[in-house]
């Protein structure tokens, strides 16, 4: 049996919480899916880096995040709606969650020091619309190559995750790359 390395990749698992999942305010179609895949990549261990980041509402909020607070009140109260999905618990005892209070993971200024020594970004989570696509974008914006992978990331609806993936798929294949979990995970080595 061949012994592989983690390759130089950052792993980004944006906001799998339980407020995403079926039944929940804000449901994402295929989070299952999605999360299976991300399971594969950890149990993998594919990547060199991987980080866990979690949606909270901002504080003390600015702008239109003070509306945001107030129509999502009863939603940021709730702990278990921002907890993250039980499954991803022993994975939390080995990686680090990193808390956001904007869309993009590179608010965060630890993705930031950990995307400077990746040799690119494998963006994972939800929701496709905005926290995966902010990120993504922020991400490009700084230099570094985006990886999403379709079948690990999910959105609000079929069609607006599509429309995100196509978003970025124009961004190809200088500043992204467009691939399924399996595809990534055979390109290397796993």
């Amino acid at each position: 049996m061949t012994c592989h390395q983690p390759n130089e990749d950052l792993l980004l698992v944006i906001d799998m919480q339980n407020v995403y999942t079926d039944g929940q305010p804000w449901a994402c179609c295929g989070i299952e899916q999605a999360a299976d895949a991300i399971r594969r990549l950890l149990d993998a261990q594919v990547c060199g880096q991987v980080m866990f980041t979690r949606f909270l509402p901002p504080e003390n909020p600015v702008g239109v995040w003070a509306e945001y607070n107030q129509v999502n009140a009863a939603i940021n109260a709730d702990p278990f709606a921002n907890a993250m999905m039980p499954e991803f618990d022993p994975y939390l005892e080995r990686y680090p969650l990193l808390d956001k209070s904007v869309y993009s993971s590179f608010a965060i200024p630890e993705v930031k020091q950990a995307a400077q020594r990746a040799r690119q970004v494998v963006v994972t989570g939800v929701v496709a619309e905005c926290c995966v696509l902010a990120t993504a974008l922020a991400g490009i914006d700084l230099g570094h190559r985006i990886v999403y992978l379709t079948d690990a990331v999910a959105g609000l609806s079929t069609e607006s995750q599509a429309q995100a993936q196509a978003v970025l798929s124009y961004l190809a294949p200088l500043h992204t790359r467009i691939m399924t979990t399996e595809e990534y995970m055979r390109e290397n080595g796993r």
